[in-house]
């Protein structure tokens, strides 16, 4: 029997084979500002970029660490590949949970189902395009104001989503503020410290709270910064067991919802049910039941102990950080599914970086079927479902799962919510 991705083998050996532990990701940031001297340079002659940074702008300095050239695996804290190591047909090499950068910059053209007209799907189409110009990357060219909101494209860097100083911070009490305590480390982690009253940790990712200034100058207001707790090891293969992040979505502690927070930038994506999916709602006991026995294509017989599927998370109704740290592994356990409370978010469906799908879809949504007749689909024979990607392509995107994690005929991962397959 196929399965999809239900797999209750977990390799003892799998933390020893894998990197991206969270010691080295600590190592700069440990949850706030890092050393100035990590990003700026008091006096150099020799720096480009304004504000006395390193790099040309704000996420060229960033990927100056997040970027390694040379890169052969999975490595760490790393969220691009860099040119020289994706030519043609190679796919970007991170599988960190958020994707890679590197997707914005794969290009694929296919011939039609009528056979005689081409499509293309433009590399900029598979996540947000940053602009980090000693890395390459360059402004959206489609869309020049955030879908659904009035961020300008030409204003989006890494530091428009993350805090680079990490001036938020996770109080003892699940708070969070700005000021008030010392960040004694990162509060990113299943296996980072509790603290105690007079510490803080950082919120998750450094991501941006209320009041964030970089953004707030042009009229994007955050209201809080939402919860989630990462296991250990995080950019990995996920080939033989899952890395599930868990994702916070009640309102607590100052903490937003994944869909509140995405929405500073994509408000009226959200504006109207008319023409959106629902986000940060409870999936409801039908829903949650779907989810829990849904197996794959064909087959809905899963009991929910392992229905818990990385390329369509869910938000646990909680932001509460032991709660979610119980639940943020990559060794194949604590695989549970949601309950009737548990909600949908916008993560659910994407990746917030990039993926190697359009619109940085978790899964390909495009074409009928992800996987055809035990195999992912390639350019020759299955020449519309492989969508100008060879299979090897397509493997990569789904993070080197392979096609028998699926069934034989595996359409699109709707189907984990509403088994319409």
């Amino acid at each position: 029997m196929k399965k999809l991705y239900k797999m209750n083998l977990v390799l003892a050996s799998a933390g020893l084979l894998t990197v991206g532990v969270a010691g080295s990701a600590l190592a700069f940031h440990s949850g706030g500002v890092a050393e100035c001297g990590g990003c700026h340079s008091m006096h150099s002659p020799n720096m480009a970029g304004t504000f006395l940074l390193k790099g040309s702008d704000q996420s060229s300095t960033c990927l100056g660490c997040h970027e390694s050239p040379g890169d052969t695996a999975p490595r760490s804290y790393h969220i691009s590949t860099a040119d020289a190591d994706m030519g043609a047909g190679i796919s970007p090499i991170q599988r960190s949970p958020g994707g890679d950068f590197g997707w914005v910059k794969k290009t694929y053209s296919w011939l039609n189902r009528d056979g005689v007209t081409y499509a293309t799907e433009e590399g900029d189409r598979h996540g947000h395009n940053i602009i980090a110009a000693d890395q390459g990357y360059v402004a959206d060219a489609t869309n020049t104001v955030a879908p659904g909101g009035t961020f300008p494209a030409a204003s989006l860097q890494c530091n428009s989503c993350h805090d680079p100083h990490g001036k938020y911070r996770r109080m003892s009490d699940g708070t969070v503020a700005t000021t008030g305590a010392p960040i004694i480390g990162s509060g990113s982690y299943a296996t980072s410290k509790v603290p105690v009253v007079g510490e803080a940790v950082g919120v998750y990712r450094l991501l941006a709270g209320s009041g964030y200034a970089s953004t707030a100058s042009i009229g994007i207001t955050y209201t809080g910064a939402p919860a989630a707790v990462a296991p250990a090891s995080y950019n990995r293969t996920e080939a033989v067991t899952q890395t599930r992040v868990a994702y916070g979505a009640q309102a607590t502690g100052g903490h937003n919802q994944w869909g509140q927070w995405c929405g500073t930038c994509h408000g009226d994506m959200h504006s109207s049910y008319n023409y959106v999916h629902p986000t940060d709602q409870p999936l409801g006991a039908t829903i949650a039941a779907l989810y829990n026995a849904y197996v794959a294509s064909g087959d809905v017989t899963g009991d929910g102990t392992a229905a818990y599927q990385s390329l369509a998370p869910f938000a646990q109704a909680t932001g509460d950080f032991a709660t979610l740290a119980a639940n943020a592994v990559s060794d194949g356990t604590a695989m549970a599914g949601p309950t009737a409370g548990d909600e949908v978010m916008c993560l659910s469906c994407h990746r917030a970086h990039a993926s190697g799908f359009n619109s940085m879809l978790r899964w390909n949504n495009e074409a009928d079927f992800i996987v055809y007749d035990s195999a992912y689909p390639d350019p020759t024979t299955h020449r519309f479902y492989a969508m100008g990607r060879t299979a090897a392509e397509m493997e990569d995107a789904y993070y080197d799962r392979p096609a028998s994690a699926f069934a034989t005929y595996q359409r699109g991962l709707c189907n984990k919510c509403h088994a319409k397959d």
